[in-house]
């Protein structure tokens, strides 16, 4: 690892500020923008049952740069990538804001994604190399702030916004954070590069990369775009075989983009399909909830944005209980009897219609949230806690992308349950009904992620190590 770099005693101070409003500005763009949904899908004349790809757009493009954030910031400097995220998650909100038609804010939403996917991971890496190690715990927690307060400011925000302006403010906001923040990167950010010339899996890249996206594409096919079974089940084959073909490729290379020797170690191929399959759950949450709440009872954008809260404050809530509870019950009981709780909390959302009283929802919705945070907890720190300090970087990064993936495979799958079950202008009942036996699937999905969690060893990982210190990855 290369040594800190020198900073100044100011830059030292606003350094830290300055990564985590990038942070702040992506999580609070990550669920600002569920509450809107309806609202966009009346003035772009959409059905708004059938807006999941403006969130799928975003999720995924963050997913398939992440790999390549830390090789671009070291060919390129750290600084010079900072700010050109900035700009281009700034002016990705313009467009946004000036779209006319649904295909236009797809783009947009993934030219503001091509920003945020490189900001705080660019931030992250600036942070590591320009303070001392013993100040890095401290100065990310400082960090991670804003990664509590974004879920719980976005849905009340963006409900208070569409109902008292328009939508179009959802994304305009970020543009005087953005320019503020272009002036403070070009005068704090420090200019750092790689040591050395590393050679980038570009083929890997592209191979990793066309899987992830032809898969979310045939899940998206069956909900928003109404593809046939057969053009679904080509795209399920191509993303299939591009995937086997990286790892083939990935096991007789020197430097692979994943390797998959991390996955010899039992804890992080458990945790990380863990991931991948519990979270397609907790990831459609986000993108259901509004949509029931407004579309299906009735609730104004505000009233929904404001109902959302009790998920951010349970999520807080149980941050600083997690690691006594996992050193009391381990990785392996909690994981398995966390996922069937987080399954069945999912599933009687079902049971929600008209006639639930509003504290028995926020009550729910409390739960849910506490129960997921400590659900992504558990699941991020097992699946890193038995890497080697040689893999863990690349552990991470994994990490990082499947954390995304899953979210957004998580949003195209509910939207192709919801699309399923919503029968042809179907009204009132019909719809509230698609809704429920959407929330009985899904949680049903999440509860089978348990049965993975039966592969990890009765003896918890990293033991020994004294390293099950809790992991977040963004959240």
């Amino acid at each position: 690892m290369q040594p800190p770099v020198s900073l100044d005693a100011r830059t030292a101070r606003i350094l830290p500020w300055l990564v985590a409003i990038a942070f702040f500005m992506q999580t609070l763009d990550g669920t600002i923008l569920n509450t809107a949904l309806p609202a966009m899908a009346r003035d772009l004349a959409e059905n708004p049952l059938r807006m999941q790809g403006v969130v799928i757009a975003y999720m995924l493009t963050v997913a398939l740069l992440i790999p390549a954030s830390g090789w671009i910031a070291d060919r390129f400097g750290s600084r010079r990538i900072f700010v050109t995220a900035i700009v281009l998650f700034s002016v990705g909100s313009l467009l946004c804001a000036l779209s006319t038609s649904f295909n236009q804010l797809v783009a947009s939403r993934v030219l503001q994604a091509l920003g945020g996917a490189l900001m705080l991971p660019v931030g992250r890496l600036v942070v590591l190399r320009a303070f001392p190690r013993s100040d890095f715990v401290r100065i990310m927690a400082f960090i991670a702030l804003p990664g509590l307060v974004g879920p719980l400011l976005g849905p009340t925000l963006g409900g208070w916004l569409v109902e008292y302006a328009s939508w179009h403010w959802i994304f305009l906001i970020n543009l005087p954070v953005g320019v503020i923040g272009c002036i403070a990167a070009l005068r704090f950010m420090p200019d750092l590069k790689g040591p050395e010339r590393v050679r980038f899996d570009t083929l890997g890249f592209l191979l990793f990369g066309a899987a992830m996206v032809l898969v979310t594409i045939a899940l998206e096919g069956l909900g928003q775009m109404h593809m046939s079974h057969a053009r679904v089940m080509l795209l399920l084959f191509g993303g299939a075989a591009c995937m086997a073909a990286y790892w083939l490729r990935a096991g007789r290379i020197d430097a692979p983009l994943f390797s998959p020797k991390l996955f010899h170690t039992r804890s992080f191929a458990v945790g990380i399909f863990g991931n991948l399959f519990a979270r397609l759950g907790g990831g459609a949450l986000p993108f259901l909830l509004p949509l029931l709440l407004q579309v299906a009872l009735g609730y104004s954008p505000a009233q929904a944005g404001m109902s959302m809260i009790p998920l951010a404050l349970g999520a807080m809530a149980v941050k600083s209980l997690a690691k006594p509870i996992i050193d009391r019950l381990g990785y392996r009981r909690l994981l398995i009897g966390n996922t069937l709780l987080l399954g069945c909390l999912i599933a009687s959302l079902a049971t929600i219609d008209g006639q639930t009283p509003t504290w028995l929802l926020l009550v729910h919705l409390g739960l849910i949230g506490m129960v997921n945070s400590m659900q992504f907890t558990a699941m991020n720190t097992v699946t890193l806690v038995g890497l080697s300090h040689a893999d863990a970087s690349s552990g991470n990064s994994l990490l990082s992308v499947v954390v995304q993936l899953s979210m957004s495979l998580g949003v195209a799958t509910a939207g192709a349950l919801l699309g399923g079950f919503t029968v042809d202008d179907a009204q009132g009942s019909e719809v509230l009904r698609a809704f429920q036996l959407t929330f009985l699937c899904v949680g049903g999905m999440a509860m089978l992620a348990a049965a993975l969690f039966l592969q990890l060893e009765h003896r918890d990982p990293g033991h020994d190590d004294d390293v099950r210190r809790p992991v977040d990855v963004g959240e």
